[in-house]
């Protein structure tokens, strides 16, 4: 069995969301949720590895990370970061806090209640 990278931890937790799944457009894993794009996992087995979200409360702080910058394509103008992997990165826990508040971000009402109804870990 292969060793899961940070980027695999990070898709894996993404696709714990409420309706979640992950296609593969531009050759690119991707979780969505319905048709909008939650997390960006970028090329499987290319090196960086990347992973991308939208962020808007953790925005400022996340782009004075190590390893983060805005993404490109003029994503980063609308909240848009990406997250490489060569070197030093936020840990793992951030990085799901991340892909969480991405999420809500681009979430209706009605998953966003479903996750919140969710039992919170101890």
């Amino acid at each position: 069995m292969p060793i899961m990278t940070v980027r695999d931890e990070v898709l894996a937790f993404a696709l714990t969301l409420p309706s979640a799944w992950l296609d593969h457009p531009w050759d690119e894993d991707v979780v969505k949720v319905g048709k909008k794009i939650v997390v960006f996992g970028g090329v499987p087995d290319r090196d960086p590895q990347v992973v991308g979200m939208k962020l808007a409360e953790s925005h400022e702080a996340a782009l004075a990370s190590p390893g983060v910058s805005p993404t490109t394509y003029g994503l980063g103008k609308s909240g848009w970061v990406t997250v490489e992997f060569s070197g030093a990165h936020p840990p793992l826990d951030v990085l799901c806090d991340w892909a969480e508040e991405s999420f809500r971000l681009l979430a209706t009402k009605r998953l966003i209640a479903e996750l919140d109804a969710r039992p919170q870990d101890v």
